[in-house]
């Protein structure tokens, strides 16, 4: 599959609704972890992400406009003896839970599918990184219904190894809008990450989201060889 450019990805739709990019940066120093999300509904607009210890978690803006938080208040990263976690729900939890018991990323997400929100049956899409002696491997996972059969889940688990500087892929959980929403289809995009400034990678993505529809932005770079991060927050509710 063809790499393509983060901006002209992002820019092509109006709603791929919750999104992980993992990569590395033009450097080959830093893993990049971007995750974002988007809303069409008033509740679903109504969120900020916040830092929660080494990671963050999302929070109504206004309290009082909160209709149901059980799809949308979560932690989208932990972080769990180095490897980052990130995915678009309270499957952050189970993945952690799991490892930490010594599961694999795969074996954790057995117990879990896509989200109850018929009729869309919104995937869950999950990612961990993972840093041995300034290699970088990654994950990621996509748990869908099956051609929009609620009584079928249809499991992905995508893995990449020693990835070259300036390489990442994305995934996320809409083609586009719709009514219901069409979900995700296929492998990760494959994504150029071309810049080793945070700060710069953080402006493209949120730039290129549609102004209407995103909420939230989160962006870290890791060191690969000393495990230190960087993290940026942009929140549209202000």
């Amino acid at each position: 599959m063809k790499m393509q450019e983060i901006g002209s990805v992002l820019s092509a739709s109006s709603y791929p609704g919750r999104g992980i990019m993992i990569g590395k940066t033009p450097d080959g120093k830093k893993a990049a972890a971007v995750y974002f999300i988007m809303g069409r509904s008033s509740n679903s607009r109504n969120r900020i992400f916040v830092e929660d210890g080494e990671g963050i978690r999302t929070q109504a803006f206004d309290p009082s406009r909160m209709e149901d938080p059980s799809l949308i208040i979560y932690a989208p990263v932990r972080v769990l003896n180095g490897v980052t976690i990130v995915t678009n729900g309270d499957q952050t939890d189970t993945i952690y839970e799991g490892m930490s018991k010594g599961q694999t990323f795969e074996q954790s997400l057995r117990i879990r599918e896509f989200e109850p929100d018929a009729p869309n049956y919104t995937p869950r899409i999950s990612g961990i990184i993972r840093r041995e002696d300034g290699v970088l491997n990654y994950a990621l996972s996509i748990l869908k219904s099956s051609d929009g059969n609620p009584d079928s889940c249809s499991r992905f688990t995508f893995t990449y190894s020693s990835v070259p500087a300036g390489r990442g892929h994305f995934i996320h959980t809409y083609i586009g809008d719709g009514n219901p929403l069409p979900s995700f289809e296929g492998e990760p995009t494959p994504v150029h990450f071309d810049t080793n400034d945070i700060d710069e990678l953080a402006d493209k993505v949120w730039t290129n989201l549609n102004e209407d529809n995103k909420v939230s932005l989160f962006v870290r770079m890791i060191d690969l060889q000393t495990g230190s991060y960087e993290s940026r927050i942009i929140n549209k509710n202000k």
